[in-house]
């Protein structure tokens, strides 16, 4: 008998670790950079959306962002960045509340992408057993892109570049409108001349004919 009722104490207590253990709280449907790129050492924010999709109240207790990324010498470093709000924070049955969580990027961190892993540490509220329950650590991953400095100065020498393209081949042009213009002026001298040549000469014939006829 005494067997039976510990088999059934034992059963009874994994099934409640079991219930315990998959609880999950909330969800995060969405979390976003407040840019598309980022340079070394600057700041900025996530924005991150966390939504109640259980029966009962949950609360926030704790939302982190984590970034591992290397530093120019090739080293990694991880660094864990935490929201701003004021935590605890409640959110109702099927309802969405949006947190900042501040971020500051090192001096010497290496350009190219980096990820972002987001966590929330989650309560949810019992009635039966009037108290908080822990769940599980719901988690949405983003991708962080760190411009290289160079990169404004070659986006400015490409624009010099294309802008020297541009007046050359506009010089270019005007030098071949000025070339035609220049034939055609030679052709039409050249034509002026022609005629000039032979109305002189026919000038010169017809006085020729008319010297050489009798008084």
């Amino acid at each position: 008998m005494n067997k039976k009722l510990a088999f059934v104490s034992l059963l009874s207590f994994l099934a409640l670790m079991g219930i315990l253990s998959s609880v999950k709280a909330a969800t995060i449907p969405s979390a976003s950079l407040d840019r598309e790129t980022y340079f070394a050492g600057e700041t900025g924010y996530i924005t991150v959306s966390v939504y109640n999709d259980e029966a009962d109240v949950i609360r926030v207790t704790e939302l982190s962002a984590s970034i591992n990324y290397y530093y120019a010498d090739g080293t990694v470093y991880v660094q864990k960045f935490f929201s701003s709000a004021y935590l605890p924070e409640e959110i109702s049955v099927g309802q969405t509340k949006s947190f900042l969580i501040p971020i500051s990027l090192p001096t010497n961190i290496a350009h190219g992408y980096t990820n972002l892993v987001v966590e929330a540490r989650t309560d949810l509220w019992n009635e039966q057993s009037q108290r908080w329950l822990t769940s599980e650590r719901p988690t949405y991953s983003l991708k962080m892109y760190v411009q290289s400095p160079y990169q404004p100065m070659y986006e400015d020498s490409q624009a010099e570049l294309a802008n020297i393209a541009g007046q050359l081949e506009e010089e270019k042009l005007l030098t071949g409108n000025l070339n035609s213009m220049v034939i055609m002026f030679a052709a039409t001298t050249l034509v002026f001349a022609i005629v000039a040549a032979f109305f002189g000469f026919y000038m010169f014939s017809k006085r020729a004919k008319a010297a050489q006829q009798p008084m």
